[in-house]
């Protein structure tokens, strides 16, 4: 049986839920999402040791504007999930009509916001590293970098709206497929775009092999080559194959509602806003980092990346957390949606420690694999080791934002994001950075994810964020 089938038949079977198959939903729905994450971040590792290969300073040059690439992701997301959440609702009230619309009017809307962004964040790519204070020898790379990336932005809206109105129908399999699938074209187009044409030796044998030498720069056009080859099919996926968002079944016609347009803003606006803040406190601690020189930057970017494998599976079962709680709410089903967002919560703070675990002992190891250059390969190591005691307690604010955001909740738990990285985090920063040096910027880090995870588990214990879907509970005795 489909996840999308099990999902419904406990959503609308009048009876007690087990401990057992509600676990085993969760289950169903996290691993595909969690195995999609983790191929995503085998691909940042993939562009991290391709473009290690050509020195400290091209690492530096991508490290600099990778802030301001998830400020964009961001915004990217956040459009996406303000129509996605209401096509989990939909399809849990089983409306599939509505659902269907929903869908049709949010790939008219996305796709236009998408082209606006891409305009705006082209401009400020020509004078971002100058403002960030970053050694000018890396300005021409990180600027080029950045250029590349906002050319495909609205490539990335389609993708990401097609994978996330697939996972909120519960079919987290096929995107998880698709993401593996932009994997394997991402380490391809890098092979040959990244390096020029040079002889390679494989199994004793020395062959030419040609490439077009962009470096930096083709690191940016393999990956984003990737997204599209990866949108073609996601957008296959949803809008013929899905049972519950074919759009050639849906009603004719394009009609953009105000309802679904005001519903939108309310889950978008709060997101973007949390990004935005969240990310452009990033760009204020890169700008904090970057006068600590070449190797530290290139240390801290890398460390970014090697920590992002104990936390893309949290993201997985965020994803989870929102159609779950999203599609309970649609069947006014407060029991199952409580405990749907406990259940993932907990999951997720399970398999992050975890991994903060094996990451602990085996990060030397990931580092020389990012990178050859051994200055650096130490400091990452140093650095990251203090963060990975926050793991369990980032998890929980990971999940928690995933399971509120399924029931419409964005503005509370945004702003207690960035009370949590403006308060602390920055403050912290500012503080510690000219007396440790990046060191001190890890454990403001630290300090801080433990703090927000704190907050999220006080928010999801209230249960303020399903208070305005219910006024009161069915209780299904046995």
């Amino acid at each position: 049986m489909s996840n999308e089938s099990i999902i419904t038949r406990l959503l609308h079977e009048e009876r007690p839920i087990s401990l057992k198959e509600k676990l085993n939903v969760v289950f169903r729905l996290s691993l595909p999402g969690i195995l999609a994450q983790i191929t995503e971040i085998l691909m940042q590792y993939i562009d991290a040791a391709m473009v290690g290969v050509l020195g400290a300073a091209a690492s530096a040059s991508i490290g600099l504007v990778s802030s301001t690439t998830w400020l964009i992701g961001g915004l990217v997301m956040s459009s996406a999930t303000g129509f996605a959440v209401q096509v989990a609702q939909a399809i849990g009230a089983n409306n599939l009509n509505k659902a269907k619309n929903i869908f049709k009017q949010s790939l008219l809307v996305c796709l236009l916001l998408a082209i606006l962004i891409a305009f705006g964040s082209y401009q400020i790519a020509q004078h971002l590293p100058a403002w960030l204070g970053a050694d000018p020898s890396i300005w021409k790379d990180a600027t080029d970098y950045l250029s590349l990336y906002c050319f495909f932005i609205p490539i990335r809206m389609l993708n990401f709206l097609s994978l996330s109105m697939l996972q909120c129908s519960g079919n987290m399999k096929t995107p998880s497929l698709i993401s593996a699938l932009e994997c394997i074209f991402d380490v391809i187009f890098n092979f040959f775009l990244i390096f020029p044409t040079r002889e390679i030796t494989l199994f004793g044998m020395t062959m030419w092999m040609p490439g077009a030498g962009l470096g930096v720069r083709g690191a940016q056009l393999g990956t984003s080559l990737s997204f599209l080859v990866g949108m073609l099919p996601a957008l296959y996926y949803a809008c013929i194959k899905s049972p519950q968002l074919s759009l050639f079944d849906a009603p004719k016609g394009i009609q953009i509602e105000p309802e679904v347009l005001k519903n939108a803003l309310h889950i978008s606006i709060p997101m973007a806003f949390e990004n935005s803040a969240l990310c452009l406190a990033q760009i204020i601690s890169t700008k904090i980092v970057a006068p600590l020189g070449t190797v530290a930057i290139a240390a801290n970017s890398f460390a970014v990346t090697a920590e992002s494998i104990c936390y893309m599976p949290g993201y997985g079962i965020s994803s989870a957390a929102t159609t779950l709680v999203g599609q309970s709410v649609g069947a006014k089903r407060k029991d199952l949606a409580r405990s749907f967002a406990w259940l993932t919560t907990f999951s997720g703070m399970a398999i992050m420690t975890i991994m903060g675990i094996l990451m602990y002992f085996l990060c030397p190891y990931v580092f020389q694999f990012l990178t050859p250059d051994v200055n650096v390969q130490t400091l990452g190591t140093q650095v990251l080791r203090i963060e990975l005691f926050a793991e369990p307690l980032f998890a929980a604010s990971i999940v928690a934002t995933g399971a509120m955001r399924g029931a419409g909740d964005t503005f509370v738990p945004g702003l207690l994001n960035l009370i949590s990285i403006w308060g602390v985090r920055i403050g912290l920063s500012l503080f510690l950075v000219p007396r440790m040096g990046l060191a001190g910027a890890w454990i403001a880090m630290s300090i801080e994810l433990n703090v927000r995870g704190i907050l999220f588990l006080i928010r999801l214990k209230k249960e303020r964020w399903l208070k305005k879907h219910f006024t009161s509970e069915v209780v299904y005795e046995s």
